[in-house]
């Protein structure tokens, strides 16, 4: 350090020491607004996160012991009275089996608009069916057909999965 006549010290030496003073500190971290930070973060997440599409009240799927899960695909809802795509009503089911047609367009409409929208973010078209257990089939083939006049022609069906049985439970039935 450079000292000054009579042994002071310059001012460029007090700086320093100032700054290596300032260095020395330890820096500290306010815990709970770290915690406050994390808990926020662990809500976002929970909320955000969709496991699996969400069913209708109205709709009881089928059981089936697949052990792939599905992946996020344009859904098609069929209750006893309504047909929805994309959680939105497009025609009733009482409505469709009086036809004659075995074309649903409303269907179709939707479809081509969900393709139009899946083209420009460049997603691949599937379309997954989440059907009443109790629906006729004749609505089912209906449905297909129409889906068929569409991009989405890979279709899946949604079911609940079942619990795998043991030896001994399938002995008991």
């Amino acid at each position: 350090m450079s000292r000054l006549a009579g042994g002071k010290k310059s001012a460029r030496a007090k700086r320093k020491q100032r700054h290596y003073k300032r260095r020395r500190q330890t820096a500290t971290l306010s815990l709970t607004s770290l915690m406050d930070i994390f808990t926020i973060l662990v809500f976002f997440l929970l909320v955000s996160q969709t496991d699996s599409a969400d069913i209708p009240e109205d709709v009881q799927l089928p059981e089936s012991t697949a052990q792939e899960l599905p992946e996020d695909m344009v859904t098609i809802q069929v209750s006893g009275t309504r047909i929805l795509v994309q959680d939105r009503q497009i025609a009733s089911v009482p409505d469709v089996m009086e036809r004659e047609d075995r074309e649903i367009p409303e269907l179709i409409a939707a479809l081509n608009q969900q393709a139009e929208r899946a083209r420009r973010q460049r997603e691949f078209r599937q379309a997954m069916i989440m059907g009443d257990r109790e629906i006729p089939y004749a609505l089912l083939e209906r449905i297909m057909i129409s889906a068929n006049q569409t991009p989405y022609t890979q279709l899946s069906f949604a079911v609940l999965r079942q619990a795998e049985r043991t030896g001994n439970d399938a002995e008991e039935e």
